[in-house]
């Protein structure tokens, strides 16, 4: 008998694969269609209300992982086994399921086997005016709340508010959930139907962690100018928070400060502020427009980007300035939802609750956002990153709720940007509420994570963790950036390991003159270019139900696969980071073992999902795996050993057979991160007395393969090369000179 796929709810119980998985549903759930095998969930209610409540059914037994707003603007994983353990604000819910349905707390997760399992997918979704999420009690009930953020706008039913679907990838169930939901909504775009920005296969630099507001034209001169001596210069820049023109009416000069006051600082002007002008007394001070061709020319910049708020600035713009007045800005005070104050206050709002924001009539948003942007086009600039976009959510009241409120938003800064800039040069940031995911059909970079803060030695495992985690989500629906780090910071090695085999941009905020270009040119290649993987890096499917940040006994491995080579990133993240909200955080914490003692784990060619499509036909299972070069079959291990902050990357290569048993897989250049991100193609020429296989690589450096035979010629660029080879492991090394442009190097045997 075949079992439909199709989630239903027969005797008071949600059933998915013939498996129950919640209980005790109650009889005003409705479930209607959205594909063959998925379905949406909603409710009513006999009384209309802007904010609903409901409940969907108990949810007990089964491991699961969540995404949730730990805070308005960010979204952090959390891992379980029951309802309880949801919090409010939940964008996305995974559950494990098996044949036995519940979970069985005698299996390790790394253990069981995958053949009988399968995955349920729970996303909260926007449902005309009103914007979905879920939260758990503590009797273990699975609740979905609506609402739409203005008390006039009111419902007594919600029709399509959960998206429940199920699959045995849990890669695929997510890529193909949201993909339907594309088609159903029709509201956002999946990441494939998207422009993708050009500047994100450069490396950047970004001014903030360098400067904060104090950023000036000299200092960012001087920055470009270090890193231009150390022969590693970025082709991109952001001018972040600090060009603006701005004014605080609260901040006194005389007056003790006040906690967080700066972000009640609105917007004066479109234009750039004194540092950024032109002065009469000052010859060497210019303007905007020529300091940005200045740098262009002079360091080869391809890309300047500026940073600007989605309000215009924190606290918005400034309602009695002159030039902001065709905006026609009033003062409104900030309303966030009980989700939010249930989970962690964050001090921007804290201060915009108290002192309010300058907020831009939505009817006249767009002219902002185009008058803005074609001023900075004007002058040079390619592209804008617009950061604190959740606040719009709160703004909502009076103008039809959050959900239409942020897509006005949404839609004016997308058909700006689209209008000014070329290539879609657009980073979101801040913007992790549901509303602004499921309202993007042009923006295709957002942040993933809270900010990298290198004054916070206890965040930066943290920061790993949820970018890996959240992209799981967020990844189907923009490229992930994981934000700047500092190239000298302890933690560097560990940060640029991930972002070398997280699919996304690759910037430092280094200050003038303070960088480590051993580990910049592990990720940078001297024309400046990346080695960025084509995927956004997540979780392998064994890490998805565990806690690598604060289970004592976890690793996180992250997977990415390039146009020939998977790669798997392990790190080490205990013991270094609490999780915010973590009821059990300090008895967790009290088990990681204090010191240098490493955990141990294994990595598995099998842990790069879809390698298969990588190897193609006729790919027999087996793979040079380079860390340090072995051999393993598809479900072979190797077993890793790390202390805290301590990582390891494996560039996994499936191996095919050529000519008269010539085993052979290019690994790339063996001195980056992400080496297998250096190999564009391979093939083999056969003839009478010779096998040549023909290698099209980038970079320069030392270009490695995998040989089971030593060859009798190497070529480069049709020039013979020097290469060395190893009888041992097989590892095969030429060294590629130049400066990162495609090369063709051939092997004849």
């Amino acid at each position: 008998m075949t079992i439909k796929a199709t989630p239903v709810i027969k005797d008071g119980c949600l059933m998915v694969r013939g498996k129950v998985v919640l209980t005790r549903v109650p009889q005003n759930i409705l479930v209607s269609p959205a594909s063959n095998d998925s379905a949406f969930f909603g409710a009513t209610d006999p009384t209309p209300s802007s904010r609903h409540v409901f409940k969907l059914g108990v949810l007990e037994k089964y491991r699961f992982l969540c995404l949730f707003r730990f805070k308005i603007w960010w979204m952090i994983p959390r891992v379980g086994k029951s309802g309880s353990e949801i919090p409010m604000e939940t964008q996305m819910l995974l559950l494990e399921a098996t044949e036995e349905s519940a979970l069985n707390d005698e299996v390790n997760s790394s253990e069981a086997s995958t053949d009988n399992t399968f995955y349920v997918l729970f996303l909260p979704v926007l449902d005309g005016l009103f914007r979905t999420s879920l939260q758990g009690t503590s009797a273990n009930e699975l609740h979905f709340c609506v609402e739409s953020g203005d008390a006039s706008v009111q419902t007594s039913q919600a029709l399509e508010a959960v998206f429940v679907n199920s699959g045995e990838n849990p890669f695929e169930l997510i890529k193909n959930s949201v993909k339907i939901l594309e088609q159903h909504k029709g509201t956002f775009c999946h990441i494939e139907n998207k422009k993708i920005p050009v500047h994100l296969d450069w490396f950047g630099w970004c001014t903030w962690d360098a400067f904060y507001t104090q950023v000036d034209p000299q200092g960012i001169k001087e920055g470009l100018q270090s890193f231009l001596e150390g022969g590693c210069s970025p082709k991109f820049l952001i001018i972040d928070d600090g060009w603006q023109d701005t004014v605080n009416e609260f901040s006194k000069e005389g007056e003790p400060p006040i906690e967080g006051i700066q972000f009640a600082t609105r917007l004066v002007d479109i234009r750039e502020n004194t540092k950024f002008r032109s002065s009469g007394l000052d010859e060497d001070r210019t303007n905007l427009h020529e300091f940005i061709d200045t740098i262009k020319e002079k360091y080869g910049l391809k890309f300047v980007y500026v940073w600007h708020a989605l309000a215009g600035y924190w606290g918005g713009v400034l309602p009695t300035s002159d030039s902001m007045k065709k905006y026609n800005p009033k003062l409104v005070y900030p309303t966030q939802s009980p989700g939010n104050l249930g989970n962690m206050r964050d001090i921007v709002m804290v201060i915009l609750e108290k002192y309010g924001v300058g907020f831009i009539d939505p009817s006249k948003i767009y002219d902002f956002y185009n008058d803005l942007h074609s001023y900075l086009a004007s002058n040079g600039v390619d592209g804008v990153k617009v950061d604190v976009q959740d606040l719009i959510e709160t703004l909502g009241s009076g103008y039809g709720g959050r959900v239409i409120l942020t897509r006005q938003y949404q839609e004016a800064l997308e058909k700006s940007v689209s209008r000014n800039f070329k290539e879609n040069n657009l980073i979101c940031s801040m913007s992790h509420n549901s509303d602004s995911i499921y309202s993007s059909k042009r923006s295709a970079v957002a942040r993933a994570s809270e900010d990298f803060m290198p004054r916070e030695p206890t965040f930066q495992t943290l920061h790993i963790a949820s970018v890996a985690f959240n992209s799981l989500l967020l990844g189907e629906i923009f490229v992930p950036d994981w934000d700047m780090f500092q190239s000298t910071h302890v933690t560097a090695e560990f940060h640029g390991a991930a972002r070398a085999l997280g699919g996304c941009a690759v910037y430092v905020s280094d200050k003038p003159g303070v960088h480590d270009f051993k580990i910049l040119k592990r990720l940078v290649l001297p024309d400046g270019s990346i080695l960025r993987a084509r995927h956004a890096g997540r979780p392998t499917r064994d890490c998805l139900f565990v806690d690598p940040v604060m289970d004592a006994k976890s690793l996180l491995k992250i997977w990415n696969s390039n146009k020939l080579t998977g790669v798997i990133g392990v790190f080490n993240c205990q013991g270094e980071g609490r999780w915010p909200m973590e009821q059990e955080a300090e008895e967790i914490a009290l088990a990681v073992p204090s010191g240098p003692s490493p955990l141990s784990g294994h990595v598995s060619p099998i842990d790069v999902e879809f390698l298969d499509d990588i190897a193609g036909e006729d790919w027999n299972g087996n793979c040079a795996v380079y860390g340090s070069l072995s051999m393993l079959p598809k479900k072979g291990i190797l077993e890793v050993s790390l202390t805290t902050l301590k990582y390891e990357i494996y560039t996994i290569c499936p191996i095919k057979v050529f000519g008269q048993n010539l085993h052979f897989s290019p690994i790339g250049l063996l001195d980056m991160y992400n080496s297998g991100g250096a190999v564009e193609a391979v093939n083999c020429i056969i003839d009478v007395s010779s096998c040549t296989i023909k290698v099209n690589g980038r970079g320069c450096g030392r270009f490695g393969s995998y040989s089971s035979t030593k060859p009798t010629l190497c070529r480069v660029d049709m020039e013979e090369e020097e290469f060395t080879y190893n009888d041992k492991n097989g590892l095969l090394t030429v060294k590629l000179e130049g400066m990162g442009n495609l090369r063709e190097i051939e092997f004849i045997y």
